[in-house]
C-alpha cells in the first residue's frame, strides 16, 4: 500500500505528514495546544538530520527523528511556543541550537550558533538559506530550500507568513510595515510562484496562491 500523498495537513495526536523529494525527506507533526508545527529534513544521501521548531512533547518529536543523525535544531523566532521542547530534544541528541542573534536570549537554552540573513545551513548534502523576516519578532527567520532537478522551492516560514496573511504584529502599524516589505521583498520578490511555503500553525500553501492577496493584507494591516 503506498503512502498517501503529501498535502501538509496534519493534527496534533495525529501522525506526521511525509514528503519524500530528491534528495530530502521532509516529515510535518503537529504538537501542542498550540498547534504548533515541526518539520524534521532529513538528507536522504546521508541520513543527517535538521528539525525546525522543538515546539512541544519532546516524546513526540523524539519519535518523529527517530534513527534519524540529528545534527541541527532551527528555532524560527524567540516566542515560547515554539521551543518549548528545546531543552530535552539537545539534551537526547546533542543537536546544535540555531536561531538568529535578535531573538537568540528569548531561548531556555544557549543558542550555539546565531544566524543572520543570507546565511547557508547544511544538512546532509543539502542547503539551507536563511532568510531575516523582521516584525512578528524582530529575529524571525525562514529556511529556503532549492531542491536539485524537478524538486522546487521550497520556504519555511515560521509565524512570519501563513496560508491568508503575515504573521501577527499586535496592531503595531510600524512592525506591520516591516513584516510586509521583507515578506514582499525577500519571498515573494524573491522565489517563483510555486514555492510551497511551509508555516508554524496550520496548513501549507504557495506563494502562488497568496501573492494576488498582497495588496489587500496591506490594505487591512494585518
Amino acid at each position: 500500500m503506498s503512502a498517501p500523498a503529501y498535502t501538509g495537513d496534519v493534527e496534533v495526536g495525529g501522525p506526521a505528514a511525509v514528503r519524500d523529494l530528491p534528495g530530502l525527506t521532509i516529515r510535518k507533526l503537529a504538537v501542542s495546544e498550540m498547534a504548533n508545527n515541526a518539520y524534521l529534513l532529513r538528507c536522504t544521501a546521508t541520513g543527517e538530520a535538521l528539525l525546525i521548531d522543538a515546539a512541544a512533547e519532546p516524546e513526540s518529536l523524539r519519535a518523529l527523528i527517530g534513527d534519524a543523525d540529528l545534527r541541527t535544531v532551527v528555532t524560527t523566532h524567540g516566542h515560547w511556543d515554539h521551543h518549548r521542547a528545546l531543552p530535552q530534544v539537545v539534551e537526547a541528541t546533542g543537536a546544535q541550537t540555531v536561531a538568529h542573534r535578535a531573538d537568540a536570549a528569548d531561548l531556555p537554552v544557549p543558542v550555539q550558533r546565531t544566524v543572520e540573513h543570507g546565511d547557508a545551513l547544511t544538512v546532509g548534502e543539502q542547503t539551507l538559506e536563511v532568510v531575516h523576516l523582521r516584525g512578528h519578532t524582530p529575529g524571525s527567520i525562514a529556511l529556503v530550500w532549492r531542491g536539485p532537478d524537478d524538486a522546487g522551492v521550497h520556504v519555511f516560514t515560521g509565524d512570519s507568513l501563513f496560508p491568508g496573511g503575515v504573521g501577527n504584529t499586535q496592531q503595531d502599524a510600524a512592525r506591520f510595515a516591516r513584516l510586509m516589505g521583507d515578506v514582499e521583498e525577500r519571498l515573494f520578490g524573491a522565489l517563483p510562484d510555486s514555492t510551497w511555503v511551509y508555516p508554524g500553525h496550520g496548513g501549507d500553501t504557495t506563494l502562488g496562491a497568496e501573492r494576488p492577496h498582497l495588496g489587500e493584507w496591506r490594505a487591512r494591516g494585518w
